[in-house]
């Protein structure tokens, strides 16, 4: 019998990796673009108080990936089974794309972190570190919305021109 109530059918999806994906994907994509936004005004502002706001936003959301990509490979066999041969191109091709840019979020988020610890001990490395956290941001959100383009196209046929890049059953191949 089907869930009945709002809490039962909450906790049905929430038991379930591959809705676990779809609500966390945004995040690291979503996260850091705003987070490059506040880092800008920050650094415009030349305000520590502002900096520390920001590369907070920018490491919880590098460190984001890590459940995002987690839940994705728990629920990737069930995508793979729902999907059409296009889909199934796409999911391979997303998963390759997210196991590549994975280390690119995790260094963003040491980079990030070092950002909000070192100033501390030495405040005249704020700066120089924030630059650093805002490069890096722009390459984690340019590596997000590389692997966001695929995964938009495995349930989405509307999307879709043509095959992906990657050669399929690559994923398969990473995961050994």
């Amino acid at each position: 019998m089907p869930p009945h109530t709002f809490w039962e059918l909450a906790r049905t999806h929430l038991q379930q990796p591959e809705y676990l994906h779809v609500i966390l994907n945004p995040l690291p994509v979503y996260g850091v673009g705003f987070g490059v936004m506040a880092l800008v005004v920050a650094l415009f502002l030349r305000q520590r108080s502002a900096h520390v706001v920001a590369l907070a936003i920018i490491l919880a959301s590098a460190l984001s990936a890590w459940p995002t990509i987690h839940y994705g490979e728990q629920g990737y066999d069930r995508i793979e089974s729902m999907s059409d041969h296009g889909g199934y191109e796409w999911l391979d091709a997303h998963a390759q794309r997210g196991k590549r840019a994975e280390p690119v979020f995790y260094i963003l988020a040491g980079i990030a972190a070092a950002a909000l610890i070192v100033p501390w001990k030495f405040p005249k490395s704020g700066t120089v570190l924030s630059f650093l956290a805002l490069a890096a941001s722009i390459a984690a959100l340019g590596a997000g919305v590389w692997v966001a383009l695929a995964g938009g196209q495995v349930r989405h046929k509307e999307f879709r021109y043509g095959s992906p890049p990657e050669p399929p059953g690559g994923y398969e191949k990473m995961r050994d």
